[in-house]
C-alpha cells in the first residue's frame, strides 16, 4: 500500500529528470529499495512523500551525471532574460493531454536544459539550489532554463497547441 500511494509521484519525478521511462523504472525501483531499508521510520513519517521525492531526484541526477555526456558550458556573461511559454499554450487540451504533451516535449529537450527546467518548475527549487545541486554556475542555470522554455514553445505549437502556428 505504501508503494502504491507514492509510485506515480516517484516514477514521474524520475521520468521527467532522466527523460527515459526505462531508466525511470530502474530509478523508481532503487527508490523503493531505499524506502524498504528505511521503512520503520518512513511508515509513520508525515514527510515520507518528500523523502521519496528527494531520493528520486538525487538518484535521477546521479544517473545523468554518470551516464550522460558532460554538459556544454555557456558564457558566464550571456544575457538571460526570462522566456515564458504562452499562457494559453495548453488550454485547448484536457488535463491528461496537457500532461502528455508537456512530458513528450520535455523528453525531447537535451538533459542540460531539461534537468534545470524540471527542478525549477516541477520540484520548486531555486536557481541557486539548482546550481549547487548540479555544480554549475547560476548563469548557466538561468541560461539553460531560458533556452529550455524557448525550445518547448515551438514543440508545443507543433502539436497544434496554443494559438496560431
Amino acid at each position: 500500500m505504501f508503494m502504491r500511494a507514492y509510485q506515480n509521484m516517484v516514477f514521474s519525478t524520475a521520468s521527467r529528470l532522466a527523460g527515459n521511462d526505462a531508466q525511470a523504472e530502474d530509478i523508481a525501483q532503487e527508490v523503493f529499495i531505499k524506502a524498504y531499508e528505511n521503512f520503520e521510520h518512513l511508515r509513520v513519517s508525515a514527510t515520507a512523500g518528500g523523502w521519496l521525492k528527494t531520493v528520486a531526484t538525487n538518484l535521477s541526477l546521479n544517473y545523468l551525471t554518470r551516464y550522460r555526456k558532460r554538459w556544454r558550458l555557456f558564457s558566464e556573461s550571456e544575457s538571460v532574460p526570462d522566456v515564458p511559454l504562452p499562457d494559453n499554450a495548453l488550454d485547448s487540451l484536457s488535463d491528461e493531454e496537457q500532461r502528455t504533451a508537456l512530458e513528450d516535449a520535455l523528453r525531447r529537450l537535451p538533459a542540460h536544459q531539461r534537468v534545470p527546467l524540471v527542478l525549477y518548475h516541477f520540484e520548486d527549487q531555486s536557481y541557486e539550489d539548482i546550481a549547487a545541486k548540479l555544480d554549475i554556475s547560476l548563469a548557466k542555470v538561468k541560461t539553460d532554463i531560458r533556452r529550455g522554455r524557448a525550445a518547448l514553445a515551438p514543440m508545443l505549437r507543433l502539436r497544434g497547441i496554443g494559438g496560431a502556428s
